[in-house]
């Protein structure tokens, strides 16, 4: 069950990221300067709501795995996703997190890109881990 719940986290966000990553963060350009900020507070605060909740079921999902790897995982993969998912959580607070703060005060094309780059690096961490949850889905006893 520990692991399903893990698996539904993981894949939840790994199709968020996508659909963030391909549809939501490159509209950002459109919005206009008016009511960038605005806009700017309630992704911010809306996003918040939908991220954080699976993103902390991740996070204690993967570290109760490490506590109790199912069988026929093996425990370096757990490692390995387990660091995936620090580096998800580190790139969040170091990369996203500054450039949502800097487009706060409006749209400004350099911060949209750092948020474009360090989304990137998420995206490619959480499809990564979603196919190494899948694989566990289908070693596991």
């Amino acid at each position: 069950m520990l692991l399903l719940v893990h698996a539904a986290s993981t894949w939840f966000l790994v199709g968020l990221t996508w659909f963030v990553g391909v549809v939501h963060y490159p509209l950002f350009a459109r919005v206009g300067r008016e009511g960038y900020s605005a806009y700017q507070a309630s992704h911010v605060a809306r996003t918040t709501w939908v991220v954080v909740p699976p993103m902390t079921v991740e996070l204690g999902t993967a570290l109760l795995l490490l506590a109790e790897p199912p069988p026929g995982v093996p425990t370096f993969e757990l490692w390995l996703g387990m660091t995936a998912v620090a580096l998800v959580w580190l790139s969040t607070f170091a990369l996203a997190v500054p450039a949502h703060s800097a487009l706060a005060h409006g749209f400004a094309p350099k911060a949209h890109r750092r948020l474009l780059l360090g989304h990137g690096l998420r995206t490619v961490l959480w499809t990564a881990r979603g196919v190494l949850v899948a694989r566990w889905l289908l070693v596991s006893d």
